[in-house]
């Protein structure tokens, strides 16, 4: 949920809420498909066709990332592809969202077959995020709206690849998760990269307790927060003074992106995760359960390496391992509300897990279930688009301009 929602307790969707990441999106799906076609056209000259085919993997995996975005936040959404012609003047329709992850599909399989396994710099995604990707795209199939349980055992197989590959870990101390030395770590997949140049992230949106905080954290979810080290490793309890939020009339802020925040000059080069292990060996727990019809010993060890590191790798009484003899249903809550902690304020993971799960009304603040309707699983279609595209149908619940 919103964090502006969350803090006021309005679950009202206004009319166009989301157009701008709807705009970032098309944009980003627009310039990729010109890649693609100078890529398919032969217009990178002098380059082997390794260089090409990786740089073809590369767009068409960014190409689905931005694909999954949309068909998450508004359902069906119009295809545009390298083959469009003329899309800026065209009055494309919806394509029914199978239709699109059809193409997401495709395009993360692709990017499997062609993206080297360590391409130099985190800023690229490699052959082992377009799996955790296209595994987070068949777990997304598997649930709300498309409810088709073929996809479990597809997520929970590619997840369980890249975990049996050695190749990624976590980090081992929670206070370092989010450290510089750790951006480049072995639990950092696929980041934005900050820099000098271009920032990621600012630190003033994040920081409550500085006297900012465009993004606030709930503080009815901060009480639900289980007391662990994760709690005060991930979360802004505490101002410059050693005081906590409630001393000072404030709201917690969100410590992950603060590591390297420098609020005398407002800037910082933190980068922004896209994709972690913690992710991977997330996605591997809930798929295998679901497919298995309850917790495997797999799933359970998968699930219990990001709680054992939670709790300091202590027992933990308000926060118990997973266990083989829980039953099918309560693992996979004990999994999602695993998300909820771990991946708390990265990229939208929690909305689009209370969408797929089907759980927004469950788990909404009581200020906020008087204004539910099933209509707040999707966002409107831009208004502007909207106007200038008859073809353009509104979602429902949302006033509709043609």
């Amino acid at each position: 949920m919103h964090c502006d929602q969350e803090r006021h307790g309005h679950l009202v969707i206004a009319e166009n809420t989301g157009s701008a990441m709807w705009s970032a999106h098309y944009n980003a799906i627009m310039n990729l498909n010109n890649v693609i076609k100078a890529l398919k056209e032969g217009n990178l000259e002098g380059e082997s066709q390794e260089t090409v085919d990786e740089l073809m993997g590369m767009a068409r995996c960014l190409r689905a990332w931005n694909y999954h975005y949309l068909v998450q936040m508004f359902g069906d959404v119009p295809i545009l592809t390298e083959d469009t012609e003329d899309y800026f003047n065209v009055q494309l329709s919806r394509s029914p969202i199978i239709d699109v992850y059809n193409l997401i599909v495709s395009d993360y399989q692709y990017a499997i077959s062609t993206l080297p396994i360590d391409p130099g710099q985190k800023a690229h995604p490699n052959h082992d995020v377009a799996k955790a990707l296209l595994a987070k795209a068949y777990l997304t199939m598997a649930s709300y709206p498309l409810n088709d349980a073929s996809y479990w055992s597809k997520a929970a197989d590619l997840a369980w690849e890249i975990i049996q590959d050695g190749r990624y870990s976590l980090v081992e101390d929670i206070d370092n998760v989010f450290s510089i030395e750790s951006e480049t770590g072995p639990e950092m997949m696929w980041s934005f990269i900050g820099n000098e140049l271009d920032r990621a992230i600012h630190p003033q949106c994040w920081s409550s307790m500085q006297g900012w905080g465009d993004i606030g954290v709930s503080i009815p979810w901060e009480q639900r927060f289980p007391e662990q080290p994760r709690k005060y490793a991930y979360l802004e309890m505490y101002d410059a003074d050693g005081k906590h939020y409630t001393e000072v009339n404030n709201y917690p802020g969100v410590k992950k992106m603060l590591y390297a925040a420098d609020f005398t000059t407002g800037f910082s080069t933190v980068d922004c995760p896209v994709v972690r292990y913690a992710d991977v060996l997330l996605i591997y727990a809930e798929a295998a359960n679901m497919a298995n019809g309850g917790p495997t010993e797999n799933a359970v060890w998968a699930v219990n390496q990001t709680i054992d590191r939670a709790n300091g790798y202590e027992e933990n009484p308000a926060y118990p391992l997973a266990t083989i003899d829980m039953s099918k249903e309560d693992f996979d809550t004990l999994v999602i509300e695993e998300r909820n902690w771990e991946l708390c304020f990265e990229l939208a993971d929690r909305w689009f897990d209370q969408v797929r799960k089907h759980i927004l009304e469950e788990y909404a603040e009581e200020a906020d279930k008087k204004n539910f309707t099933v209509d707040d699983y999707l966002f409107p279609i831009p208004e502007q688009d909207s106007r200038v595209n008859p073809n353009l149908k509104q979602n429902p619940g949302y006033p509709s301009y043609n």
